[in-house]
């Protein structure tokens, strides 16, 4: 793990208080930037989430896919929780939260891009840092490769008609065109690259060429993350110091969501009586959000400077502090499974 991965948490919050600081001290640049766009999909944010989720895709090997009847029970938990339950305990929470707890001190409008944000979280299953979970608790590398090999090839076909299904109950015109074409430019597009660089890097049996290229290009995910950051919250930065409650109102729910669905999976894993290496790697994989691409269809859904983006990117701020806790409560209690 890397020095910039390590302290990631850190420079997620410096990216935070530049973001905001530059966005209340330069609103008119900010403003030109969220005007380059088309189709709605703000090209300056796509070319940094490319930037994050490039690096990623390479390391995706999806012939690890015929491994994948040797451990079936984690794939199986982990499908479970990610399509069958977190979508839709995410849609609850947002409901529950801001069309019932938050209700008195937040606008019926402002509620519905908030819930839009958190399900957009919900139904986006990690694929990029959960290579770093995986490894912070000893996980089977391998596993985790057909973990999201699996996940990525189904987020491809369930993301939008889960998300769609979602919002329209939620009361939240959906246009499908936006929505598929974020699936496509963030999933579908990103894999394809990933496939193509690894099948010419390897085409010589080369793999130290592939985890050189992988390695030089590590720092610049993190970078596109940290300016995305940047970006987002600059965006936002008015609605932040207007209203900084805000904040505070949509990390509670995505914090209970968290911490609920990890002590379900882990629950569950231990009566399985799942290894230890699949368990952690597979109940990390059902806990975090490629909040990545939420992001990316927020905006395009909702806009920068949506209830919705703002939710997303609250959903950034919460998940590495709640990930780097949780891999350390997978560490203390190894010894509940089999090794």
């Amino acid at each position: 793990m890397g020095f910039f991965e390590k302290y990631l948490s850190v420079w997620v919050a410096l990216a935070i208080v530049v973001g905001v600081s530059l966005g209340c001290l330069f609103p008119g640049i900010f403003a030109s930037v969220a005007a380059i766009e088309y189709a709605h999909v703000n090209l300056v944010i796509a070319i940094l989430i490319w930037l994050m989720i490039y690096p990623m895709m390479i390391q995706i090997d999806f012939s690890a896919i015929k491994d994948v009847g040797k451990k079936p029970k984690g794939l199986l938990l982990t499908l479970v929780i990610n399509w069958l339950i977190k979508p839709f305990t995410m849609a609850f929470l947002g409901w529950l939260f801001f069309r019932v707890v938050f209700a008195a001190w937040v606008s019926p409008q402002s509620a519905s891009e908030y819930i839009a944000g958190m399900i957009l979280l919900g139904v986006a299953p990690c694929t990029a840092m959960v290579f770093v979970w995986s490894q912070l608790t000893k996980g089977d590398p391998n596993y985790t490769l057909v973990q999201v090999s699996v996940n990525d090839i189904i987020m491809v076909f369930a993301f939008a008609p889960i998300a769609a299904f979602l919002l329209g109950i939620s009361e939240i015109h959906v246009p499908w065109q936006t929505l598929l074409l974020s699936v496509v430019l963030y999933v579908v597009l990103p894999l394809l690259a990933g496939v193509i660089t690894r099948y010419r890097l390897q085409q010589h049996a080369d793999t130290q060429a592939l985890n050189h290229f992988v390695s030089k290009l590590k720092p610049w995910s993190v970078i596109g993350l940290l300016a995305t950051v940047a970006l987002l919250f600059g965006f936002q930065a008015q609605t932040i110091i207007q209203q900084p409650l805000v904040i505070l109102m949509i990390a509670i729910p995505l914090l209970i969501q968290s911490y609920g669905i990890f002590a379900l999976a882990y629950w569950a894993a231990k009566q399985l009586r799942l290894p230890h290496n699949v368990a952690a790697p597979a109940c990390m994989i059902g806990t975090s959000n490629f909040f990545e691409l939420a992001v990316a269809v927020a905006i395009s859904l909702f806009g920068l400077h949506s209830g919705a983006a703002l939710a997303t990117v609250v959903g950034v701020l919460v998940e590495v502090p709640v990930m780097l806790s949780l891999v350390a409560l997978a560490n203390r209690t190894r010894h509940w499974f089999i090794h």
